[in-house]
């Protein structure tokens, strides 16, 4: 554990009452200058922790953070596992190995900060501490793997509905897996899946969500600073946690009915690459089209300059502009 795990773990065990900066600091063998830092650093992640002169710290009961408590105060009462990191390298590794080791459906790992986060095409996912947050949900759906692409495009409904519930701002979707508010993308998607040889049928998926919540410190890295966005201008003590439920609840309300797809509808309403010129990029270059339709088997419909009208179920494409 880190030291910020450490505290919250010391905290968590003596929630009825004060503990000094200077106990706390002789407990974990660090200075009190960290364990302010480490305080100041999680009231940031949410925790509600009060101070009192002469007294201390002392942590809520209730507080909000981002931890299987505050996860689970916003989900059914009989809720699944609920695994939760300070930081960790990827949700979706952690995900896995638990997937592998028989974790229920619906088991959630979540975490503020990732320190190797993927996205698709093998690309990194920045994924800072303190300002997203970084989410995966293992799955044992019952499809072959050329379906999967549902399950993909049902999270970004699910997300677009979980953010429109906490902030007054209309998320869009660009095909496949990405949400955008305000014209710049605040949230990525990656599923991840393991196949039975003999069944040809998914033994799980994993579903990786991550979301840029706040503004980081210091700005975007300049690869993705004109492109990347945030949901929140201030932040919200238990924001996160709130978010990773709802993100859970809204998934599994479409879930349950998957197989009717009722949610490509909504799905194509949110599309804003629908009607535009776009560029679509494999590995044999860039050729331009236009945008036409989404199907009910959430493939990508387009015109190529030449005439040829293709439908994409892979791959990635840019906005022309």
């Amino acid at each position: 554990m880190n030291t910020k795990e450490k505290l919250v773990l010391l905290l968590r065990e003596n929630t009825d009452r004060y503990l000094s900066g200077e106990a706390m600091a002789k407990e974990l063998g660090i200075s009190r200058t960290a364990v302010w830092k480490a305080i100041n650093s999680l009231r940031r992640e949410g925790f509600e922790i009060a101070s009192s002169t002469n007294k201390g710290y002392r942590i809520s009961r209730d507080s909000g953070a981002l931890t299987p408590e505050g996860i689970g105060r916003y989900l059914p009462e009989k809720h699944p596992e609920i695994y939760v990191y300070g930081t960790i390298g990827s949700t979706n590794t952690k995900a896995r190995e638990l997937a592998q080791c028989g974790a229920s459906e619906g088991t959630i790992v979540a975490a503020s900060h990732q320190t190797d986060g993927r996205g698709r095409m093998g690309r990194n996912f920045f994924s800072p501490d303190d300002t997203g947050l970084y989410m995966s949900i293992v799955l044992r759906p019952d499809m072959s793997a050329e379906a999967s692409t549902l399950i993909t495009t049902e999270e970004a409904v699910a997300v677009c509905r979980a953010i429109e519930e906490l902030c007054p701002k209309k998320a869009l979707i660009k095909w496949v897996n990405d949400i955008f508010v305000d014209g710049r993308k605040v949230c990525g998607i990656l599923t991840e899946a393991s196949l039975g040889m003999e069944s040809g049928s998914l033994e799980y998926a994993i579903l990786g969500i991550g979301v840029n919540l706040y503004l980081p410190e210091g700005g975007f890295p300049e690869n993705i600073r004109e492109s990347a966005g945030y949901i929140f201008d201030e932040k919200t003590s238990g924001m996160r946690a709130v978010l990773c439920a709802r993100i859970w609840e809204k998934f599994f309300e479409i879930y349950k009915d998957l197989g009717d797809k009722a949610f490509l509808g909504e799905y194509a309403d949110r599309s804003f690459v629908i009607g535009r010129r776009i560029d679509v990029v494999s590995p044999s270059g860039r050729r331009s089209a236009v945008a036409l339709s989404v199907d009910e088997d959430c493939r990508l419909e387009v015109r190529f300059d030449d005439g040829e009208v293709k439908k994409l179920s892979t791959g990635e494409i840019s906005i022309r502009l």
